[in-house]
């Protein structure tokens, strides 16, 4: 109880024990026995799930608000399922889309950011992820519906959905392109019987799981990425530069484009140190189906497993000055089974390369318009938050790029 009220995060309990203990130990949290393991050997044997010993488990609250036929809370051959009618909403020409759409939010909410304005980083990140999840997904835009999405209710978000979905089957707004329009089309082509087919309650949970799960993690690494942008002046240069190149090439075009997006290498560096440095999720949840045993340590079956993607992250035996910010380790450094920010294995994240290109967008609007001032430097995390989240929310004081330039001619 002291960790998850600790400024230093949950995280603190498990950091201390792996000091005391080693790579492997065990403890009992709320009544249940949990194993913490940080070796990327076990992280690949656990999460490839060879031979079907591991399930995934989420704590009992996280898996009552997402609900049991969600993607991440449902049991191996029933996720395999869900997986598999859900990939292809997640393909090239979807990611595409969604790049256009998310910058076109960008550039709508930056638009409104004066000279001086006071922005909350973790704030406005969340907000935008928020709005981009609602519009790919069910094409909510704005109102009392947006309002309610971002309040993360279960009830009155599964209201809303049920509504929307019970609209498209009756024929109301099918012209739409977004994920649930999708969905419910492919599903139209199968027999009724056929067992691939999704029932609403899946569609509804895994829909809300993409934007409760989807728009938190998301954020946080935003608002992580741009404080150790700023706290690193060479690499806030190196990133100027590359984003004013690719500025001047897209001046052509009204929104970025994923070609634009796969010419920004040293922001994808920077954006996967981010995410290795904040592990914003800081452990992956696993349930021991069978007696097994790893690194000599006898797991019983119904025993918690964790691996600990934050401790792998922050290995100097992987990572070089692992506790240096520095996006230039990556590819070099980039070893098998060390980087854990999406998982690995059959169970990996669906939207990994969603969420790049929305810290990519954001990372790009925010530097080659802005200028900024960090009001509030600290380092300290909310207390009992499940991810790693900043809890000043990183305000900034902000400098119209474009503003200060004019001001500057004009003196």
């Amino acid at each position: 109880m002291a960790a998850i009220n600790s400024t230093k995060g949950v995280y603190e309990f498990v950091r201390v024990r792996h000091l005391r203990y080693g790579n492997c130990f065990k403890t009992k949290l709320f009544g249940e026995t949990h194993v913490f393991i940080s070796s990327k050997e076990s992280a690949k044997v656990i999460l490839r799930n060879e031979g079907g010993k591991f399930s995934k488990k989420y704590m009992k609250s996280i898996s009552e608000i997402l609900g049991p036929d969600s993607l991440l809370c449902a049991a191996e051959q029933h996720h395999k399922l869900i997986r598999s009618r859900l990939f292809s909403l997640f393909s090239a020409h979807s990611l595409s889309y969604f790049v256009q759409l998310f910058d076109q939010l960008v550039i709508e909410t930056t638009s409104t950011w004066t000279c001086g304005s006071l922005v909350i980083i973790q704030d406005e990140a969340l907000k935008l992820a928020c709005k981009a999840m609602c519009k790919m997904l069910i094409s909510i835009e704005s109102g009392h519906e947006l309002a309610a999405m971002q309040k993360n209710a279960r009830k009155r978000i599964m209201d809303i959905l049920e509504k929307v979905i019970n609209e498209r089957r009756g024929g109301i707004a099918t012209s739409r392109v977004d994920f649930l329009q999708q969905l419910l089309t492919d599903d139209n082509k199968l027999e009724k019987d056929e067992v691939t087919r999704l029932t609403d309650k899946e569609i509804k949970d895994n829909i809300l799981t993409m934007i409760i799960a989807g728009q938190d993690t998301i954020a946080i690494a935003m608002t992580w990425m741009i404080k150790f942008v700023d706290e690193n002046q060479e690499v806030l240069n190196e990133l100027k530069k590359e984003q004013l190149q690719i500025e001047e090439k897209c001046r052509g075009n009204v929104y970025l484009t994923l070609e634009a997006l796969s010419e920004m290498q040293y922001a994808s560096k920077v954006v996967k140190e981010a995410l290795r440095m904040a592990s914003v999720v800081q452990w992956l949840p696993r349930l021991a189906l069978k007696d097994c045993e790893i690194e000599g340590f006898k797991i019983k079956k119904g025993w918690n497993i964790n691996i600990d993607a934050r401790s792998i992250h922050h290995d100097p035996t992987i990572h070089r000055d692992p506790d240096v910010f520095n996006p230039s380790r990556f590819p070099s450094e980039s070893k098998p089974n060390s980087f854990l920010a999406f998982g690995i294995g059959g169970r990996m994240c669906l939207g990994k390369n969603m969420a790049e290109a929305m810290m990519l967008v954001f990372l790009h609007r925010l530097i080659t318009g802005f200028k900024w001032k960090v009001i509030d430097s600290d380092s300290s995390i909310q207390k009992s938050a499940l991810f790693t989240k900043l809890k000043s929310g990183y305000p900034v004081r902000l400098i119209s790029v474009k503003e200060d330039g004019m001001n500057k001619k004009t003196m």
